[in-house]
């Protein structure tokens, strides 16, 4: 259970590093990684030549922060059985033929779901690099500087923190329910009731706890950002370069303007 919980918040303890993404301004990254989602949802459900494109975005940054590929495949697999589900109804009923490549018929199904994929991907491993190349804590500091309701970013901090209390407090229980229960496998389903109980009456209380030990701190729901840092010249070039790429990508559809120059370089 220790080491789940160490999983789950592997991703932020990568956001201490010094790379280049990581001393960008985390506001100039927030909004990026935005339009960046916009322009990816923005196409149709057969356009997976153009979606491809859009992999240099996640490609580059991996590498320029130094973040693990099988890290961030790994937390992004957990959106693939949704898109499965979502996706494989299309093969039934979108079964004409789109296209024949090398002999073999693709359907707008096949289509409809590769491009399902891809988008859903491509939208997931950049909220995930966001994560891994910014603390919480400033992404939650931005979110007040651009006057996002309190209520919400509490909320917010407050279940993302509130998760390991939950599997710790889980850990427990389920460690005490085994030395009791003799040879068991597991909790019976006969007691899962009462367990789920008492299990949201402990986490429950030491949540109040921690909360109130945070007010002691000083925690506040007008907490604001004291000291913004500045932006600087690193910031707009990152800013225009991802935004700029992101509305290339939208406007001209790049295979087939590379797939028109390869043509015409055949020919002479």
């Amino acid at each position: 259970m220790l080491r789940n919980i160490g999983a789950l918040y592997s991703l932020e303890q990568l956001s201490s590093g010094n790379s280049l993404l990581h001393r960008l301004h985390p506001g100039v990254k927030m909004i990026a990684t935005m339009f960046f989602l916009v322009t990816v949802i923005s196409f149709d459900r057969y356009s997976f030549g153009r979606l491809l494109p859009f992999l240099f975005y996640p490609s580059i940054t991996l590498a320029l922060a130094g973040i693990p590929l099988g890290l961030v495949l790994k937390r992004g697999a957990i959106a693939l059985p949704f898109c499965l589900f979502a996706g494989l109804s299309n093969l039934f009923f979108e079964g004409s033929t789109a296209l024949v490549i090398a002999g073999i018929p693709l359907s707008y199904g096949l289509i409809s779901l590769f491009t399902l994929i891809l988008r859903t991907g491509l939208c997931v491993m950049a909220v995930l690099i966001l994560v891994a190349v910014t603390p919480f804590t400033q992404l939650s500091g931005q979110l007040r500087s651009f006057y996002v309701a309190p209520v919400f970013i509490t909320l917010l901090e407050i279940l993302y923190r509130y998760i390991p209390v939950l599997l710790s407090e889980g850990a427990s229980m389920v460690l005490a329910y085994t030395m009791r229960s003799g040879r068991a496998r597991g909790i019976r389903m006969s007691h899962m009731g009462s367990f789920v109980g008492f299990l949201f009456l402990r986490s429950a209380d030491r949540a109040e706890r921690v909360y109130a030990a945070m007010k002691c701190r000083g925690y506040s729901l007008r907490f604001s950002v004291k000291h913004p840092r500045p932006l600087c010249l690193g910031d707009g070039i990152f800013l225009a370069l991802v935004c700029g790429g992101s509305l290339l990508f939208r406007m001209v559809d790049i295979p087939l303007f590379l797939g028109s120059c390869l043509g015409r370089l055949v020919s002479l």
